[in-house]
């Protein structure tokens, strides 16, 4: 049991490690990572839809994705392995994609689409499925992380709400594709 728990905070871990490793450079090197962020519908940004959950602005930004990610990264891993990396990936590159399509015309960077996409699978996924321990995982994410749906709402002209919206509904839909999931650890 305790080597499955380990194995489930390895892969949040190693994003994590990587995302700082990104910002660690871009700190040291002076170089501003940013035109490696999403640039909705055009070609130059479609990089961004692999690396844009890599880059940070600044060290707040880093710092207020961090603890989020690790943390609902790892409660997704250690409740619902069978199906975790899946929802991970889709919230990784699907929430990009469609910032891609949809999202206003500047880069979007960071990691918080892919957080939001990770809460809203963990709090919807406990009230499609009704089942006591999802319901009460649902019950924690929203208690730590309820204020996420103010997030979504266009207040700053520097922050993608877009991407925290985007990665709302993929979180959501992947909850309602995956409820009727059996034998999730």
């Amino acid at each position: 049991m305790y080597t499955r728990y380990r194995a489930s905070i390895i892969f949040p871990l190693r994003l994590t490690f990587v995302i700082w490793l990104v910002f660690t450079f871009q700190f040291y090197s002076h170089i501003d990572l940013g035109f490696l962020g999403v640039y909705p519908r055009t070609v130059k940004g479609l990089v961004g839809i692999l690396t844009a959950p890599l880059i940070h602005g600044n060290t707040q930004h880093i710092l207020s994705n961090t603890l989020p990610l690790l943390f609902l990264g790892i409660t997704l891993f250690v409740f619902y392995n069978r199906i975790a990396l899946w929802v991970f990936i889709n919230c990784y590159f699907l929430t990009s994609i469609l910032v891609w399509f949809f999202g206003r015309p500047f880069y979007h960077i960071g990691a918080s689409g892919v957080i939001y996409g990770l809460a809203f699978f963990l709090i919807f996924f406990g009230l499609f499925r009704k089942d006591f321990r999802s319901l009460a995982i649902s019950i924690v994410v929203v208690i730590l992380y309820g204020g996420l749906v103010y997030g979504m709402l266009p207040t700053g002209s520097n922050i993608s709400w877009e991407s925290h919206a985007f990665g709302a509904f993929v979180g959501i839909a992947l909850a309602f594709v995956y409820r009727h999931m059996r034998n999730l650890d």
